[in-house]
C-alpha cells in the first residue's frame, strides 16, 4: 500500500481555527458576565444599586447588541470573519477596561448606574461580531459533516467562560479588587484579539498551512467567500426565508431560559438558597461546566446522528429532546429543597439545553449559505430579544410571584421553543443532502 503523501492528508488547521474560536467565546463569555460577579457581591444591596437597577445595566449591553445585530452581521459578510471578531474582541475588551477605571475614580457605588449603563452599551455594540463571526467563520472552514460539531465546541468555549466566571472573576477580585478584576479580564482579551489576526484567516483556502487535501474536504461543500456588501433585498430575503424565521423564533424563546441562567442562577443559589459565597460561586461552575459539555456531546451527537437520519432528521431530533428535557429537569430542580439536589437537577437541565446550541448555528448558516454572517445576525438578533427580557422579567416575576414561578415561564418558553422545531426545515437549501467525510 501506498502511504499518502502529506498531500493527501488533511492537515486539519481547520481545528486550530475552532480551537481559537472557542478561545474568543471564553473570553468573550468571561468578559460579559463577570460584571455579575461583582454586582453579587458589591453593587447590590440597601444603599448600593437595586436588583431591578442592575437589571437595566445588563440589559443595555443586551439591548443595543441586538439592534446592532444586523450591521454587525453585514460587517462580517462584507469584510471577513478575522478582522471583525479583531475589531470585536478589541473593542469589547476596551470597554472592559473603562469598567475597570470607572471603580478606580473612587466614585460612590450608588452613582455608578448611568456610567455603567453607558459603557455597558458600548460593549454591547463591539460584541455583535462574536457568535455569527464565529459561526460565518466555521462554515467556511469546516465540511458541513463537521460544523455542528465545530458549533458545539465553539459555543461550549461559551459556557467554558461562564463557569469559570464566578470563581475565576471572583479569585481576581480576591487577588486584587473588582476594579482591576476588570483592568485584567479585558486586557487579556485584547491581546488574543491580536494573536487571532496574526495567526487566522478568513477561510481555508486562504491559509498558508492548509495543504491540498484539507481544502479540497473543504471545498466538497464549499460556502461563497466574505467580501461581497449586502443589499437591501438581501436583508428582506432573510424575512422571507420561512425556515430561518421560525428557527430565530425557537432560538428566542431558547435563549430566555438560557440567559435566566446566566444572570441570576448566582443569585438565585446565594440569596435563594442561603448558599455560602464560596459554594455559591462553585455551584454556579458545576451547573455551566454541565451545559459546556452538553454543548461538545450534542454537536458530536448531531453529526454522528446525520449520517444515519441526514442533517434534517438529527438536527430536529437533537432539539426538540434536549429543549423538552431541559424545562423537565428544570422544573423539578425548583421543587426540590436540597440544595445537592437543586444543582444535579439544574446541571441536567443546562446540559439537556446546551445539546441544542450548535445546531441552531449550523442550521442558520446553511439556510442561507451565501449571507453566512447575515444569517446568523438574524438568528441572534431575534434570539436576544428573547433572552434580553430574561434579566428584566425573571427579577420582576421572582419578587411579585416567586422565583419558582419565574423559573417555571422560563421552561415554558423551552417548551415551546422545542415546538417551533416541527415547522423548521432543516433540509432546505445546503442541508438538504450530506455526504459522508
Amino acid at each position: 500500500m501506498t502511504r499518502p503523501t502529506n498531500d493527501q492528508t488533511p492537515t486539519n488547521i481547520r481545528w486550530l481555527i475552532v480551537a481559537m474560536l472557542m478561545g474568543f467565546t471564553f473570553l468573550g463569555h468571561f468578559n460579559r458576565v463577570g460584571i455579575t460577579v461583582v454586582a453579587n457581591e458589591i453593587f447590590i444591596g440597601p444603599g448600593l444599586l437595586s436588583e431591578v437597577q442592575m437589571g437595566k445595566v445588563y440589559s443595555a449591553f443586551l439591548w443595543v447588541y441586538t439592534l446592532c445585530m444586523l450591521p454587525g452581521g453585514w460587517m462580517i459578510d462584507w469584510i471577513g470573519p478575522r478582522r471583525a471578531l479583531t475589531a470585536m474582541g478589541l473593542g469589547m475588551g476596551l470597554c472592559v477596561v473603562l469598567t475597570g477605571a470607572i471603580g478606580e475614580l473612587g466614585l460612590p457605588i450608588a452613582s455608578l448606574l448611568i456610567p455603567l449603563i453607558v459603557v455597558r452599551a458600548i460593549a454591547g455594540f463591539f460584541s455583535t461580531p462574536l457568535h455569527p463571526g464565529a459561526a460565518r467563520s466555521v462554515s467556511l472552514w469546516l465540511p458541513l459533516t463537521s460544523r455542528s460539531t465545530a458549533n458545539g465546541l465553539v459555543t461550549a468555549g461559551a459556557l467554558l467562560g461562564l463557569a469559570v466566571t464566578a470563581p475565576g472573576f471572583g479569585w481576581l477580585m480576591d487577588q486584587f479588587n473588582w476594579a482591576w478584576a476588570f483592568v485584567i479580564s479585558g486586557g487579556a482579551m485584547m491581546a488574543f484579539s491580536v494573536v487571532w489576526f496574526v495567526l487566522a484567516t478568513d477561510d481555508v483556502l486562504g491559509h498558508p498551512r492548509a495543504n491540498a487535501a484539507e481544502k479540497k474536504l473543504v471545498a466538497w461543500h464549499s460556502v461563497p467567500p466574505s467580501g461581497t456588501r449586502a443589499s437591501i433585498n438581501d436583508f428582506g430575503s432573510l424575512f422571507r426565508n420561512r425556515g430561518l424565521v421560525v428557527l430565530a423564533a425557537s432560538y428566542a424563546a431558547y435563549s430566555y431560559f438560557q440567559y435566566l441562567f446566566f444572570y441570576w442562577i448566582d443569585f438565585y443559589f446565594g440569596k435563594e438558597l442561603k448558599l455560602p459565597e464560596g459554594e455559591s460561586r462553585r455551584a454556579t461552575f458545576i451547573v455551566m461546566i454541565a451545559m459546556a459539555v452538553g454543548m461538545a456531546i450534542g454537536g458530536l451527537l448531531t453529526d454522528r446522528l446525520s449520517r444515519r437520519l441526514g442533517v434534517r432528521g438529527s438536527c430536529r431530533s437533537i432539539a426538540i429532546t434536549g429543549m423538552l428535557l431541559s424545562a423537565v429537569f428544570a422544573w423539578f430542580g425548583v421543587a426540590a429543597k436540597d440544595p445537592d439536589d437543586v444543582i444535579l437537577l439544574f446541571s441536567l437541565a443546562l446540559a439537556a439545553l446546551g445539546m441544542c446550541e450548535g445546531i441552531f448555528w449550523t442550521t442558520a448558516t446553511a439556510l442561507e449559505p451565501t449571507k453566512g454572517g447575515l444569517a446568523g445576525a438574524f438568528l441572534n438578533t431575534i434570539g436576544n430579544a428573547g433572552g434580553s427580557l430574561a434579566p428584566i422579567c425573571t427579577p420582576w416575576v421572582g419578587t411579585h410571584y416567586g422565583w419558582p414561578t419565574a423559573i417555571g415561564v422560563a421552561c415554558c418558553t423551552s417548551v415551546i421553543g422545542a415546538i417551533l422545531w416541527l415547522w423548521i426545515d432543516a433540509g432546505a437549501k445546503q442541508i438538504s443532502q450530506v455526504a459522508v467525510e
